[in-house]
This record gives structure tokens, sequence and C-alpha cells, in this order.
């Protein structure tokens, strides 16, 4: 089935999406923040994938033989993945000094953040 992996990455959004809207708790948040970035590598994966394709790297294919994976797909997926563990270390620490500021990490509850 080639829309397995876009229903996937379309489950997985959701679920949380809905995880954000209904979190109480800033590291839930980030959690579930960091869920929905790996609805992007699910998403990239599919787009990148060919049934029956060969890894790019290997020396003894010759042009045209055989179907290749598209390496440039993979590259972005890493990158993502990177990306997605520096912002949600960045968003683990911005909440450490939440909590040490004002107590708390209930949303509800800074109420000294609103403008």
């Amino acid at each position: 089935m080639e829309s397995l992996p876009f229903l996937a990455a379309g489950w997985v959004l959701l679920v949380a999406l809905y995880g954000l809207v209904t979190s109480r708790h800033l590291i839930h948040a980030v959690g579930c923040l960091a869920v929905a970035q790996t609805s992007t590598y699910l998403l990239l994966l599919g787009v990148g994938y060919r049934r029956g394709a060969t890894a790019p790297v290997y020396s003894d294919l010759t042009p045209g033989s055989r179907p290749v994976v598209d390496p440039v797909v993979q590259a972005l997926t890493l990158t993502d993945i990177v990306v997605g563990a520096t912002v949600t270390a960045l968003l683990l620490a911005l909440t450490l000094q939440i909590r040490k500021r004002h107590g708390t990490v209930d949303p509800r509850a800074l109420t000294a953040l609103r403008g």
C-alpha cells in the first residue's frame, strides 16, 4: 500500500496535536511537539521510498541497471532529526528556566507572562 506512510504521518500528527491541545504541563507539551516532529520524518521517508530500489552508494551498480533511492530525501530526514533534537533541548531548557522563575510549569498558572 503506497499511501501507508502518509496515513501514518497524518495519524501521528493528529495524536500529537491532540496531546498538545489537552496538555496541562509544559514538559508534556514539549513532548507532544517532538512527536509532531516525527510525523515529518515519516512524511519525508514516504516521499523518498521506492519499492525494489537499492541504496545509490554501491559501486557495482551500472547506471540504469536498477532503480535507486533518492539520497537527498534521506539527508533531509537526518537534518530534520538533528534540528528536532536541538529544538526539543532548547524548549526543555526554557521550561526549566520558567520553573525556576515562576515555580510552575502549568501554562494556565503563568499569568506573569501575559502582556
